[in-house]
């Protein structure tokens, strides 16, 4: 008797871990405000690594303040579910007079955590942005490349699900910046986090990214997605990197001369 194969089920596609319908914001009223983002929509699933590319002045920063509710939405809704939302800068802004293990741990004394967890928690995180002999030193003798790193310790000390993260390696050389990119992508993928991370820089879109967005010049909408189906690890440098990240950056000098126009 010939055995019948029950049919196979499609596999269900990654929830959503940020949703965001319609949104717009425009700062001023009167006779001159600025509309900085204008019925923008996107979605990124749980898990992935999504890259914001665009002209200055397109509103990439502006999204990250309206999904971490520093902002408010004139327009449209952003949904995040249960996920719990950190925000990282371009700038470290770590406490001058605090030490390495306690700029970690002030993200969760402000949220009530008991100093024995929050020790513990911070040595753990510092041994994994590779900091940890680093705990008792201030933020002064930290190099640029250093003192992110612990920026990017103390963001995962908010405990968030949903990594924000606003042009976080842009003032550091390329080196240093080669060497987080590495770094990051390791936390990443030995964890549950989903990243949200605007640059100015192409090929550190395409480096990093499961996906590139770019916005389109003021007011910022979604214009063009480029999958990124290459596999990791990957190298900014190299020859496949190099190839989409052209086809990006063509698809942005034409937005930025249509706005120009």
């Amino acid at each position: 008797m010939k055995a019948v194969l029950a049919p196979t089920r499609p596999a269900a596609p990654p929830a959503a871990a940020i949703t965001i319908e319609g949104v717009s914001k425009t700062y001023g009223d009167g006779r001159s405000p600025v509309v900085a983002l204008d019925h923008l929509s996107l979605q990124v699933a749980a898990g992935e690594f999504v890259c914001l590319v665009g002209a200055s002045g397109c509103g990439k920063s502006t999204l990250l303040n309206l999904i971490a509710g520093i902002y408010r939405i004139d327009e449209g809704t952003i949904a995040t579910g249960a996920h719990r939302v950190g925000l990282m800068f371009q700038e470290p802004a770590l406490f001058p007079w605090l030490t390495v293990a306690q700029n970690v741990e002030a993200a969760m004394r402000f949220r009530g955590v008991p100093r024995d967890r929050r020790r513990a928690r911070a040595a753990e995180l510092l041994d994994l942005v590779s900091l940890g002999p680093c705990a008792t030193w201030r933020p002064h003798q930290l190099s640029g490349g250093m003192q992110q790193r612990v920026a990017l310790a103390r963001a995962l000390a908010q405990d968030a699900d949903i990594l924000l993260m606003d042009e976080p390696f842009g003032a550091l050389d390329a080196m240093t910046r080669d060497v987080l990119h590495d770094e990051l992508e390791r936390i990443w993928q030995a964890s549950p986090l989903t990243i949200l991370f605007v640059t100015h820089n192409v090929r550190e879109a395409v480096r990093l990214g499961d996906r590139v967005v770019l916005l389109s010049s003021r007011p910022g909408r979604v214009v063009a997605e480029f999958p990124v189906a290459l596999p990791r690890p990957r190298r900014i440098e190299g020859g496949p990197v190099s190839t989409l990240a052209a086809t990006v950056t063509d698809a942005l000098r034409r937005e930025v001369h249509r706005h120009g126009h």
